[in-house]
């Protein structure tokens, strides 16, 4: 989830905290939103787990255009 935080940081220049609070908010919604099936594999996306290697913030990166190294 640090990588989620720090590109949204780096993307909207607000600080760490309030990247985190963004980011907290969006997943806790998500969470709430999506069917259990995909929800409850939120935090694991999140944290960076198994499946296309970056978690969720290479997922965004992805859809933002960015490249992944």
């Amino acid at each position: 989830m640090n990588e989620l935080i720090k590109m949204v940081a780096d993307r909207t220049g607000v600080g760490d905290d309030k990247a985190k609070t963004a980011v907290d908010t969006v997943v806790g919604y998500l969470k709430q939103k999506l069917p259990q099936p995909i929800s409850g594999q939120i935090d694991q996306v999140v944290g960076g787990g198994s499946g296309s290697g970056g978690g969720l913030g290479g997922a965004i990166g992805d859809v933002m255009g960015e490249t992944r190294k």
